[in-house]
């Protein structure tokens, strides 16, 4: 799985010009998820997002988790994140999980989170045509890959 963690103080993702869901300070993730990921990756992913200090403290310093500030998370599939660019200007997708693959994943993901978090998340849906918004705060920008695990 490859996620794009944007720090913001607010984001949300329209499905058909309605919004589907929006949140305040936390964090938005894209979520690329590819054939070979698996529940090991969903729960190293959302462990890491969960305690990943990326807010500030009273000092300025990032040194606050999600889980310290009770943030709000938002979730959005992005199987785009696995693009490969190495041939040609086509991107190449070939990585990105089919969708019987990706959707129980995504799912499970977006659960896993719920309960590292003990709240509920907002998320965009699977395949749909969104509009996402964001305001980045910082920016703050983290990109993951459980394969490398960094």
């Amino acid at each position: 799985m490859i996620a794009v963690v944007q720090r913001v103080s607010e984001s949300a993702v329209k499905i058909d010009g309605k919004i589907k869901a929006e949140i305040g300070i936390g964090v938005m993730v894209l979520l690329g998820i590819e054939e070979a990921d698996n529940q090991e990756d969903v729960e190293w992913l959302s462990r890491k997002i969960s305690n990943m200090r990326i807010f500030d403290d009273e000092a300025g310093v990032m040194n606050k988790s999600l889980l310290d500030i009770n943030g709000e998370a938002l979730v959005i599939s992005q199987f785009t994140l696995h693009a490969s660019t190495k041939k040609g200007n086509r991107p190449s997708y070939i990585k990105a999980a089919r969708p019987d693959v990706a959707i129980p994943l995504y799912e499970a993901f977006k659960k896993q989170l719920v309960t590292d978090l003990g709240k509920e998340i907002g998320s965009g849906e699977f395949g749909a045509d969104m509009k996402v918004s964001l305001v980045n705060d910082g920016p703050v920008t983290i990109i993951i890959d459980t394969k490398d695990k960094k």
